[in-house]
């Protein structure tokens, strides 16, 4: 069916309202004379007034009024000012206003001049023999301000028009009326009407900046003074009027015709069978005519003849709340007052209204009134005539709805409204403080997701951020001084007085309300983050340093209530814990100057039974300082877990990946390695722990469970592979008996999930976006059956890059200052704190002994552990090799305490860079280097005269020992690959 295939392809680009109304008055100039000005000021407050009148109808930038009197001042005023707009204001004496406003017209030819007046006698006798065709309009002053109001609004709407319809689709509503008097007292009512109109669904936006935006995008007034006038106006935006005002007798051809208008409402309605009309005729004798056109009418001699007109204009302008009717009665069936209400009405409105609105553009036509335009735009292409089905037809609309409302919704701070937050709603604050480091971060990506189209693009993923809801800084400052705490908490008591003092305070009442309804939106556990001013600043790593708490959905709100407070009060306790105080020491913050926010946030996985955990948790970062094979630094590099995401946060074996080379994993590249080096157990929340007592550790609630236990859970589908003891292999897959090795074989290299693609796009505009390199938090639940699931953002920050940017040319050091330097070199930054150097003799050397020479290193290892020093460790072969041919068997307890480890080939025993990938997990988490040389074919330096020149501080029979008096220098540079160690100076 045609409309079906339309929506799956909708994109519903959003509204960019703020490129709407782009031209503006800002300065007016007044020429009149004093007496007239102030009658006009109405004792001079005519700015008072005005400002008043915006600030009532929420509109920004009043103008401001310049008055001049003569000739000479207003050129004095033109020349040092840019005026918008000039108003005159011809007295009944001679003055030369009209002359005035000539020569400034003969200069200024684009500057839009009116005319202002009371029509006293004398004034229009004037008028008369004056040349009017210099300006846009003439006016009457009855002396209503909002008059002025009108005046500079339907100039405004004059200049933004053509522009703001080819946008967005703004709509018009065409008045046709020539008698000044006449549309001098109808503009400001018109104007007032559709002013409040914008206020009111301007509540369709999502926070105050929205608010204010939205309202550009009210309906424009377009005033049009004779039939070809209406008619062009008509014929260039048909698709883009709202409805046509318009009086019986105006001119045509130039000669005052008392059925103008009729005329052209009986042709508007010939191509358009329902755009609403509203004839207005101070001659009743007309009102047939308007039944004929199937129009409204307006008697102007009415003495309501203003209410009846802006009646007229709610019921049948598609303003106000929408209202189902039954066609026959009239009797209202359904009454709308905004986007959520439509969609929740849509199914249960009585098939007979709903096809008598249907079938006469009513839904699009509301939605257009109030700035709805990607909807309206869409529902107004789907015809009754195209589709004849009553039920697709619901169906299309809720669909539209929701994906509008999904879209306006993500990468929206919003402000949170019981109201209006439901399961469409992505992202919500309480407060108006500020949304702290991670609440910030989770801004970012919502929104980075929604302009980067190709996050949509996945057939059986999703990308999006968990349902979140942040207290801002406000609300902890709000608690901190109602329940009297920052004396305690900045005093010296334990950690525990601390949280205990704050789990009896108190959280403000209005929030109770607020936390119901997020519960009934996000039917899960909830975790309760920290987001503190100062956590993933730019500059300095907070990660880590407070808490985050997790709580089971319960069926019991008021149970849930109690846990969700206590876990809020928990998060702000731990601004003051001991470790917080010191570590602000450290990094010399004061703590009076850090504000937490917290986030609220649905927690990611799937239960089983009591246990509840995602597919998968994971934490990618945009630069990789240990690249093998053929890895790139720039490439980055993801450690991927089954289950809760705090197992990788507390160092547990992770799968290590690098997103554009998924297939080749070290740690599956050899059976033995990923026996030892996958993961044997993970993280669960225990649904059944109701956190009666919240302790200091966060994770009290959590259960560290073996993957045998997802197995029998079912969860390891497609997610980990089988070990046969028999046959010795591993299959990728979940097959009878035999260990299951947490390896992602299906996802990584059979493509189930499109977890690498996600990632690399993740990687990319993160990266791209905070200018630096990045750090990514995420979790997916992944559904076996369908083979779909969804890839959740959790968090961005940039990644502090703690050992130091090496910004220095390595390349350039002089050999004669070096010990060694390696061009195939893993890890990053400046190590200057060791002065131990021990290497394997290269005299006689030979590969039989390495077992032996294992020995004697796992002795003196033991001796630098005890002592907590380090060293250098140099030798032939690859360190750790289980084939004692092609290196020196040593596991990495027995070389733990060295801080550069580095082989070095000899010229009848060359061995293939291995890169550590014995110790792999160990060089990367503890931030070892790792160096390649291979000094006799020029492939880096080695220069082992010094040491050899140096007395031993200890010596075996294959292995020396060296110190010196000062430190070595050890620069690593992960991106380049490059490493060298300095002798000191």
């Amino acid at each position: 069916m045609i409309n079906h295939l339309k929506l799956n392809q909708l994109y519903f680009k959003d509204t960019q309202f703020a490129n709407l109304m782009t031209r503006r008055i800002f300065n007016v100039l007044l020429v009149a004379n004093p007496y007239d000005a102030f009658m006009l000021e109405d004792d001079g407050r005519i700015e008072e007034k005005i400002f008043n009148e915006y600030m009532n109808l929420s509109l920004r930038y009043p103008p401001r009024f310049t008055q001049v009197v003569t000739r000479e001042e207003a050129w004095r005023q033109l020349n040092n000012t840019g005026f918008d707009l000039v108003i005159c204001m011809p007295g009944s004496d001679n003055s030369d206003t009209f002359d005035i406003a000539r020569e400034i017209k003969q200069k200024y030819a684009n500057l839009p001049l009116v005319v202002l007046t009371p029509f006293s006698h004398g004034i229009r006798k004037r008028m008369e023999h004056e040349d009017l065709s210099i300006f846009e309009y003439v006016f009457c002053w009855l002396g209503n301000t909002d008059l002025l109001v009108s005046i500079i609004k339907l100039i405004e709407d004059k200049m933004n028009l053509e522009h703001d319809i080819k946008e967005v689709g703004v709509q018009m509503i065409l008045l046709v009326e020539d008698s000044i008097r006449f549309y001098s007292s109808v503009l400001p009512n018109l104007y007032k009407f559709v002013l409040k109109q914008s206020q009111e669904f301007a509540t369709e936006a999502l926070n105050e900046h929205q608010r204010t935006l939205r309202m550009r995008g009210r309906p424009k007034i377009v005033l049009a003074r004779s039939y070809e006038e209406a008619k062009e106006l008509y014929m260039k935006y048909a698709n883009n009027v709202l409805g046509v005002i318009s009086d019986a007798r105006f001119p045509r051809e130039g000669v005052v015709d008392p059925y103008a208008g009729i005329r052209l409402l009986k042709e508007i309605r010939s191509m358009n069978p329902f755009l609403p009309l509203i004839l207005q005729s101070s001659e009743p004798e007309n009102r047939k005519y308007a039944v004929e056109c199937r129009a409204q009418f307006v008697d102007k001699n009415s003495k309501k003849m203003n209410i009846d007109l802006r009646e007229a204009i709610s019921e049948h302008f598609g303003f106000g709340d929408f209202v189902f009717r039954d066609p026959v009665t009239k009797a209202e069936v359904a009454h709308i007052h905004n986007l959520k209400d439509l969609q929740n009405a849509v199914f249960t409105i009585p098939a007979d209204s709903f096809l008598y609105h249907i079938g006469r553009n009513h839904v699009s036509r509301w939605l257009y009134s109030r700035a709805i335009f990607p909807v309206a735009e869409f529902l107004k292409q789907v015809t009754w005539e195209s589709l004849q089905d009553l039920d697709a037809h619901r169906q299309i609309i809720f669909e539209a709805i929701v994906r509008y409302r999904k879209q306006k919704n993500q990468g929206v701070v919003a402000e949170f409204k019981r109201d209006r937050f439901d399961r469409y709603s992505n992202f919500a604050r309480i407060g108006d403080g500020s949304l702290g480091g991670k609440g910030r971060g989770l801004a970012f990506i919502d929104n980075l997701l929604k302009r980067h189209l190709e996050f949509d693009e996945f057939e059986n993923a999703s990308v999006v951020i968990p349902k979140t809801v942040v207290l801002c800084t406000d609300i902890f400052d709000e608690f901190m001084e109602t329940n009297q705490l920052y004396q305690l908490a900045l005093s010296d008591v334990d950690d525990d007085t601390i949280l205990h003092a704050f789990l009896r305070a108190k959280l403000p009442d209005r929030l109770v309300e607020d936390f119901f309804t997020f519960f009934e939106v996000v039917k899960t556990p909830i975790a309760i983050r920290s987001s503190s001013l100062l956590e993933d600043s730019h500059y300095q790593p907070f990660a880590g340093v407070y808490s985050t708490y997790m709580i089971p959905y319960l069926e019991d709100k008021y149970e849930m209530l109690r846990m969700l407070s206590d876990a809020i009060k928990a998060v702000y306790a731990s601004v003051f814990y001991k470790d917080s105080k010191a570590y602000m020491q450290a990094t010399s913050n004061v703590i009076d100057e850090e504000k937490m926010a917290v986030i609220l946030q649905e927690v990611v996985g799937t239960q089983y039974g009591d246990r509840y955990y995602p597919s998968i948790s994971g934490v990618a970062r945009s630069i990789n300082y240990y690249p093998i094979n053929d890895e790139l630094a720039e490439e980055g590099i993801v450690s991927l877990a089954l289950g809760l995401g705090k197992y990788i946060v507390d160092g547990g074996v992770t799968l290590r990946v690098c997103p554009y080379h998924p297939t080749q994993v070290l740690q599956t590249s050899e059976m033995e390695i990923a026996l030892r080096e996958t993961q044997t157990r993970f993280y669960a929340l225990d649904l059944k722990n109701m956190g009666q007592k919240f302790s200091l550790d966060d994770g009290f609630n959590l259960l560290k469970l073996s993957v045998k236990d997802a197995e029998a859970d079912g969860a390891l589908d497609y997610l980990a592979s089988t070990y046969d003891p028999y046959d010795m292999v591993i299959r990728d897959g979940i097959y009878p008996g035999g260990r299951k090795l947490i390896t992602f074989a299906n996802i990584l290299q059979h493509d189930v999930f499109p977890l690498a693609q996600i990632l690399r796009l993740v990687q990319k505009y993160g990266q791209g976006e905070m200018r630096r390199p990045v750090e990514i938090e995420f979790a997916v639940n992944f559904d076996a059956k369908t083979k779909s699931g969804t890839f959740y953002l959790l968090q961005i920050r940039p990644m502090v890059d703690v050992k130091a940017d090496l910004a220095e040319d390595l390349h350039a050091v002089p050999e004669e200052e070096l010990l060694l330097k390696s061009e195939n070199a893993l890890g990053h930054g400046i190590i200057d704190d060791v002065c131990d150097v021990i290497y394997v003799k290269t005299q006689g050397y030979s590969a039989s002994n390495n077992q032996l020479i294992a020995y004697d290193i796992e002795k003196w290892n033991k001796r630098f552990l005890d002592e907590g020093k380090h060293y250098v460790l140099i030798g032939p072969g690859r360190w750790g090799s289980s084939d004692t041919w092609l290196g020196i068997p040593v596991k990495w307890p027995n070389i733990s305490a060295a801080r550069i480890i580095v082989e070095a080939g000899l010229t009848n025993y060359r061995v293939d860079p291995s890169q550590g990938t014995h110790f792999f997990q160990n060089l990367t988490s503890l931030g070892v280097g790792y160096f390649t040389i291979n000094a006799y074919m020029n492939d880096g330096l080695y220069n082992q005269e010094v040491l050899d020149a140096m007395p031993a501080v200890e010596e075996t029979k294959f292995i020396r020992w060296v110190r010196f008096e000062r430190p070595l220098t050890i620069k690593m540079n992960g991106k380049k690959k490059v490493g060298i160690v300095q002798l000191p100076v």
